[in-house]
């Protein structure tokens, strides 16, 4: 059994969210303001998760698919 030493983030700030995906800024908060990707705010600080994000790029597999 292995102890990871780094565990995953279950959110990220949009920068990071920009560049797990690809999808630029601008992009990424058209798609927040449509409802495709989820966001948290804490404060100020807006925080994408991670399986929101996941969910999302699923999606997007699937209508091309059929």
């Amino acid at each position: 059994m292995s102890i990871d030493a780094a565990p995953r983030a279950i959110t990220v700030r949009i920068p990071e969210a920009c560049r797990m995906t690809g999808i630029g800024r601008s992009k990424l908060y058209e798609l927040i303001k449509a409802g495709d990707i989820p966001t948290i705010k804490v404060g100020s600080m807006t925080l994408v998760p991670v399986r929101g994000l996941e969910g999302f790029l699923e999606r997007c597999g699937q209508e091309t698919v059929d």
